[in-house]
């Protein structure tokens, strides 16, 4: 008698797991004993009830976890810490005021130092921080109390940027930090500039820009601050405007040039990014009782100072039914079903989350802004047979959208009729001028006119690299397309350096699974070094009108994209009215996080005599020693007469070598 053994077939949910997934989810999320990403889950879900009523919790606690397994994945704060005994913040995202001062307040900014100990404190505790350094006096201007001149804001920023090196914050997580600079403050070529050479390592940074800047590329612009100018300043001819309300002209600049600063600054050094201050103001939900001048470090949330919030995203990839087929569609119902119970959750964090600052707890209280947003949205077009490049893919990109857009804040209507609307709602000036909440569909804005809002923003776009890598089996993260089907990802160690691992990208070990191995890949199959700077640009743009924040966004270029395509791009975002808009490019200063596996071949090994080294190196640091040949080695007979040192770099062990060759004349 013979036994057939039947192989069952390849489903979505028999995917085995990657190994980096499970290492990241043991470094970075689980607790205790806690081994599995259901483990964390239940944590999470029993942490977030325990702001409902005491005989609502265990229903709501099996509803968060229900929503858990379904595809809403919280940030990483909030899977690190809640439910945990650490006094870790679950806020990922923070706006640190800063003054012109060094410790007294000036005009309810704190002065430097004591802005320092504030940020210090929130990155102690968890959270990433941004800052507006506009206020601060520019270099050489005249400080009064001290008969001397300032040394600028650059000169500060290297103070946060070794603090928030030294200050690690809660769960071995290294802090992150947002630099911003007005385009119209006097030192904002040398804040351009300021990464140029890898200085301020721990910030990203941003030129705020306003709309008067960009209309005005091809004419000048004064730089401008209330700081009087010191004596050098003046004899190159500073002065006060006559009706600017006391600024001083420090000097002008074409705005032109300026732009090409930026341009080509970004181009080779992948900073700063642009963010266009005035279309963030005028979109606010909250203009009429904020102003709003820097982000997070990330810059999917425009803050104003010591705002925060709350953030978690949404694996669109669990959405798509029959992936890959003619008939894959996306379960839109079941989507925003989930977006309902996930703001829920969400503003449950605000009630149970530890603050660093008394500043931080007061203002989330008055307005409860929490950041739902989605990951996966690459992944989610190729399994849905879309090329990221494509009308269709931007369609269904922008239906996604609404559908969360209207899904958070009908969520956020129930909310408010349960618990309240957030203390400084005010429906008039809310749903009014040229706000968010104005553009809302028609029902919607009647609804939040009679039962008002819970919370005043709700919705947010952000980066989920490891969240995404451990609780989405690396789906493309936010709104990006996919870097790489398969690459090396650097993963900082605790002491400051790097390991490389593997990494594969889940729609493609999907389609493999499914299909085979041989299987060719369909066309939608699309990663982000093989898009334009503009297809890029064109997806952010079809998403924006539907985000009542921001979006967090980066333009991964390969090194060598044509400065030509890319020069025009912030113009285009700013035109397209976006919020802010970042790139990346390699380079020599910051190389890549992420790469692709090199197909070079190898170079050969080295013959060099045993009398004529003193370092012997057992493999090759591949790929770059072929670069660092010299075309004629010289003979000394008598050995390397120079020392030999081993530098250790985050980036790799290097020999340098000290010495000096005579001539062979002797002189």
């Amino acid at each position: 008698m013979t036994t057939t053994t039947r192989t069952q077939p390849a489903t979505t949910a028999s995917l085995p797991a990657q190994a980096i997934s499970e290492e990241v989810l043991l470094e970075k999320y689980a607790k205790g004993d806690e081994r599995t990403i259901d483990d964390v889950r239940k944590r999470v879900a029993s942490a977030l009830a325990a702001a409902e009523a005491p005989e609502a919790r265990a229903h709501w606690e099996t509803r968060f976890l229900r929503a858990l397994r379904d595809g809403f994945i919280p940030a990483g704060r909030i899977n690190s810490a809640a439910g945990t005994e650490l006094t870790a913040t679950l806020i990922n995202c923070f706006v640190q005021p800063v003054g012109d001062s060094i410790a007294q307040d000036d005009d309810g900014h704190p002065g430097i130092y004591t802005a320092l100990t504030e940020a210090a404190e929130t990155m102690r505790r968890g959270g990433g921080v941004g800052y507006d350094f506009s206020r601060i006096r520019p270099r050489g201007a005249w400080v009064v109390s001290t008969q001397s001149n300032a040394s600028g804001p650059v000169s500060y920023m290297r103070v946060f940027d070794r603090s928030c090196e030294t200050v690690e914050s809660a769960g071995s997580r290294r802090g992150a930090q947002m630099g911003v600079l007005r385009c119209d403050h006097p030192d904002v070529e040398e804040f351009i500039h300021a990464k140029d050479r890898g200085d301020l390592a721990n910030f990203n940074i941003s030129v705020g820009l306003t709309d008067t800047f960009m209309q005005a590329v091809l004419a000048d612009i004064e730089l401008v601050h209330r700081a009087e100018p010191g004596p050098a300043q003046k004899e190159d001819g500073a002065y006060q405007q006559a009706d600017g309300g006391g600024l001083w002209v420090y000097r002008k600049r074409r705005a032109r040039d300026l732009w090409d600063q930026i341009m080509r600054s970004t181009y080779d050094h992948a900073e700063p990014g642009v963010l266009f201050l005035d279309r963030i103001n005028v979109d606010n939900n909250l203009s009429y009782c904020e102003s709003i001048a820097a982000t997070n470090p990330c810059a999917e949330q425009p803050l104003p100072p010591y705002g925060c919030c709350c953030l978690g995203s949404i694996d669109l990839t669990r959405f798509v039914h029959e992936p890959f087929e003619d008939r894959a569609r996306f379960d839109t119902a079941g989507f925003a079903k989930l977006a309902r119970v996930a703001v829920r959750m969400l503003d449950n964090v605000l009630d149970v989350t530890v603050w660093p600052l008394p500043q931080q707890q007061a203002e989330a209280a008055n307005k409860r802004r929490v950041g739902l947003g989605f990951t996966g949205l690459g992944d989610a077009l190729v399994m849905l047979n879309l090329h990221y490049d494509s009308d269709a893919a931007r369609q269904m990109a922008r239906h996604v959208a609404e559908a969360m857009r209207d899904a958070a804040y009908e969520a956020s209507i129930e909310l408010a009729r349960e618990r309240g609307a957030f203390p400084l709602f005010n429906p008039d000036l809310f749903l009014s001028g040229s706000t968010f909440a104005s553009r809302l569909p028609h029902p919607i804005r009647e609804r939040i006119r009679s039962h008002g809002l819970r919370n005043s923003h709700l919705l947010s776009i952000a980066p989920t690299g490891t969240i995404s890598l451990a609780f989405a089996d690396n789906a493309s993260n936010g709104i990006e397309p996919a870097f790489s089907w398969s690459y090396t990802r650097k993963k900082r160690m605790p002491d400051g350096g790097f390991k490389e691992y593997a990494v594969e990208d889940h729609a493609w070990r999907l389609y493999r699974h499914l299909k085979g191995e041989a299987a060719p890949l369909p066309p939608a199959f699309v990663t982000a070094l093989e898009l334009s700077a503009q297809a890029h640009e064109a997806m952010v743009a079809a998403v924006a009108p539907c985000i009542d924040t921001a979006i967090s966004k980066t333009v991964n270029v390969p090194a060598d994209y044509p400065y030509a395509d890319f020069q025009h791009l912030y113009f285009d975002a700013w035109e397209s009215g976006l919020k802010g808009l970042a790139t990346y490019r390699p380079n020599e200063v910051l190389g890549a996080v992420l790469s692709t596996n090199p197909s070079a071949t190898p170079a050969e090994p080295l013959q060099i005599a045993d009398a004529n080294r003193r370092l012997a190196l057992e493999r090759l640091p591949a790929p770059v020693l072929s670069s660092l040949r010299w075309p004629g080695r010289p003979d000394l007979p008598s050995g390397n007469p120079a020392w030999t040192f081993m530098v250790h770099h985050p980036f790799g062990d290097f020999p340098l070598l000290i010495g000096e060759l005579a001539a062979p004349d002797g002189g």
